[in-house]
């Protein structure tokens, strides 16, 4: 059994961390905020825009472009965006678990990895997986630079025939609570027919060309931000829920070891008063 003075240690040591969870939560609390309103906030000009490029693609049918050509797929690049520290829980191994399950060993000769983060890259860095490129760090904000880096990388793959197809896999925002792994295509960027105002009357001025040329790299970027911002946005509820369960886990340790404490400074007590009230009886 551990002495009084061990358990007033670990009583400290847990207080301490306990002051480092709660301060922890706070903080991913803050941040959490203006991941989630950036998310939302830019996820309906997202849907927008895919909505207003897959009609336009589909007016213009004619355009041979080369993000819209279909291959068949025997080289595929997956973006996997995870975060750059731990501590959210299982934040990142939910993203892992599912690239591991969704394309098996069998399957991976034919992929290349672009990690983005820093835990992406230390877990599939140390096993059997084709590293295509990526990005060591991604932060805790949305950086613009880094989503036009990464598109610009995937477009050259792609318009080069290094890579077939493109997807991204992230963890989408639903609630602070609920989040989802999902694998969205990125490239090649296929045309909906039943996309709203597909097959209309459209006028392209200058030209389709130069149009698409100058919209879809934006669009490409825009979908990877978006993935960045969700992911970021995630990461802070998983971490703000994490440290808030930890600090009460600490607070229930606590507990528990001031109970054992007290009874035992207690128990302490009673054997001194007994020994005296011994020795008193002994002098008589």
């Amino acid at each position: 059994m551990s002495t009084l003075k061990q358990l007033r240690r670990r009583i400290r040591s847990i207080k301490n961390t306990q002051q480092i969870t709660k301060a922890m939560e706070m903080v991913a609390a803050a941040k959490l905020r203006r991941a989630q309103n950036r998310a939302l906030a830019s996820r309906p000009y997202s849907e927008k825009t895919t909505e207003m490029l897959q009609s336009l693609a589909a007016a213009a049918s004619s355009l041979t472009h080369p993000l819209f050509e279909q291959r068949d797929v025997e080289n595929r690049s997956l973006g996997i965006i995870a975060s750059d520290k731990g501590l959210c829980g299982s934040f990142n191994m939910n993203v892992f678990r599912h690239v591991e399950r969704s394309f098996p060993a069998s399957e991976r000769s034919d992929i290349s990895l672009y990690p983005i983060g820093r835990r992406a890259n230390m877990y599939f860095g140390k096993r059997d997986w084709t590293i295509g490129g990526g990005v060591e760090l991604l932060g805790d904000q949305i950086q613009f630079q880094l989503a036009k880096e990464m598109a610009s990388e995937f477009t050259r793959a792609f318009t080069a025939g290094e890579t077939d197809k493109v997807q991204l896999v992230y963890t989408k925002f639903r609630t602070v609570a609920s989040r989802e792994v999902v694998i969205e295509d990125l490239l090649p960027i296929v045309p909906r027919e039943d996309a709203e105002g597909a097959g209309g009357d459209y006028i392209f001025e200058p030209s389709p060309e130069k149009i698409f040329d100058t919209l879809l790299p934006r669009y490409v970027m825009n979908r990877v931000l978006q993935a960045m911002a969700e992911s970021i946005a995630s990461e802070h509820a998983a971490r703000m829920l994490a440290m808030g369960a930890a600090t009460k886990n600490a607070k229930e340790v606590l507990d528990n070891l001031t109970l054992t404490a007290n009874r035992l400074r207690q128990a302490a007590i009673t054997k001194e008063i007994l020994d005296i009230v011994g020795g008193a009886e002994a002098l008589k």
